[in-house]
């Protein structure tokens, strides 16, 4: 026999705004599907159906009997019409389907959530006679949505009440006022033990909204925590968060890189999909860290790059002869980069590209004594960034698309610096780009919400942001 339960999570009183992300936070949208899940998982995967079961039948020994409610010293029994109540014995719940979640969300207003059970009922009828009833229930509530103490939206259950259907005879028999005695007992008890249940879901539900809004360990490089921006908003088809992302250095001080002057148009959303729109924000906050910690920065010796890689004065004097003077060839080189500017990034048509300003001192590196600076050179790498999402992260590889260099100094003689293009780009990518991707391993990190997996998302970069999607 089924059952309904209708909880009514009173969400936001506005519908999610028409494709534009106003602010440059992190946009969460989780289909109405996620939400059943969440609902279904959390009386699959925990105990709360066996928490009920076992507060059924504690009572006294069983509904009924002489420990009941309606047994000896029971609550209609002594003295009463009901006396007859006293041939049953030990009537339980011994069973409680799993219940069958459906929603339906309402723009503007909440969730309708049912849930389909069963409940089994087990005894000793007349003359000890083996009794198994079936019922169906209807328990309707209301839930409104507050604020926890942390910033995190929560749950509360403000009314329930309960219907209770038809009864069904399994086995056994059962004269007509016992019939009616259990029904009205019915009738008394199930609010006080599933409503219980009702909120032990929410309690569930709430654990797994308040892991979207928390401390995220970003690396060496700090955190980053995520707050609630506005009230959640709420369609037909999803629940849309927006998110604001605090970053955080090792210190607890909080970043503020410069954030676009425009905001973000997201795509609209499918049936049956959840999305995750990360903010270009993020990236450059992520290169911006790097760049004041000084990550970004790097001496490169004989040491990091291969053999076939030509790193000394007489490699050098084949490209930009009047830069060496009278140096002697065969020494190695020394190149001592340093980012001074934070990287910027730029995500649009489906492609990130990553730009980072830098100067170049070139030294001799002799064996025995000390460097002599040759020139300084200003450089510009224009890298790509692969994508590629997990569960927790979105993870960026690098790779050097072009440099392009001019002269800022020299102690010799004045030159034409693009001729060393080609040789600067070959210790880059060899030197310098494996040491970023080192460095970008931390990620971005990605809210969690309700437990939906990103790691299998489709990925789509659009102007300002990078969205994920993936199928319920």
């Amino acid at each position: 026999m089924l059952g309904m339960w209708s909880l009514l999570l009173l969400w936001g009183l506005v519908t999610p705004c028409q494709g534009l992300l106003e602010k440059v936070g992190t946009l969460a949208r989780i289909d109405k599907d996620e939400l059943g899940k969440a609902i279904q998982n959390s009386l699959v995967g925990g105990p709360i159906l066996q928490n009920v079961l076992g507060t059924v039948t504690s009572v006294n020994q069983g509904l009924l009997g002489s420990g009941g409610l309606l047994g000896g010293g029971g609550l209609l029994s002594y003295g009463g019409v009901f006396g007859v109540v006293e041939e049953l014995s030990g009537l339980k719940i011994e069973e409680l389907t799993l219940p069958k979640v459906s929603l339906k969300l309402l723009p503007g207003f909440g969730v309708q959530l049912s849930l389909h059970t069963k409940v089994g009922l087990h005894g000793s009828g007349p003359l000890g006679s083996l009794l198994q009833l079936a019922a169906e229930v209807n328990v309707s509530s209301r839930v409104a949505l507050g604020v926890s103490s942390r910033g995190t939206p929560i749950l509360v259950l403000k009314r329930c009440s309960t219907l209770l259907g038809h009864i069904s005879l399994l086995s056994g028999l059962l004269p007509a006022p016992l019939f009616g005695v259990v029904e009205q007992t019915l009738f008394k008890v199930l609010p006080g033990l599933l409503c219980p249940m009702v909120d032990s879901v929410l309690g569930v539900v709430n654990e797994l909204l308040g892991t979207a809004l928390s401390l995220v360990p970003f690396g060496a490089l700090g955190s980053v925590e995520f707050t609630l921006a506005t009230l959640p908003l709420i369609s037909n088809q999803y629940i849309e968060l927006d998110i604001n992302p605090i970053v955080k250095s090792v210190a607890g001080d909080v970043i503020d890189f410069p954030k676009p002057p425009k905001p973000i148009k997201v795509p609209p959303k499918e049936d049956h999909t959840s999305q995750v729109v990360v903010p270009l924000y993020l990236f450059s906050t992520v290169f911006g860290l790097l760049q004041t910690n000084g990550a970004l920065d790097i001496d490169i010796t004989r040491e990091l790059v291969p053999s076939n890689v030509p790193l000394t004065t007489t490699d050098l004097a084949a490209l930009v002869p009047e830069a060496l003077g009278k140096l002697p060839p065969g020494q190695q080189l020394l190149l001592s980069m340093r980012v001074k500017e934070a990287p910027s990034v730029t995500l649009q048509n489906g492609k990130a590209t990553i730009s980072i300003p830098a100067n170049i001192h070139v030294l001799s590196y002799p064996p025995k004594g000390t460097p002599e600076a040759l020139f300084e050179l200003n450089v510009v790498l224009t890298l790509n960034a692969q994508l590629a999402p997990s569960v927790t992260k979105l993870h960026l590889s690098l790779s050097l698309e072009r440099l392009s260099v001019k002269l800022a100094s020299s102690f010799a003689h004045a030159f034409d610096a693009s001729r060393l293009e080609e040789w600067l780009s070959d210790v880059v990518r060899v030197a310098y780009v494996p040491k970023l991707n080192v460095d970008l391993d931390v990620g971005i990190p990605l809210p969690k919400v309700l437990n939906v997996n990103f790691a299998n998302a489709a990925l789509e970069i659009i102007e300002n942001a990078v969205v994920l999607t993936v199928a319920s």
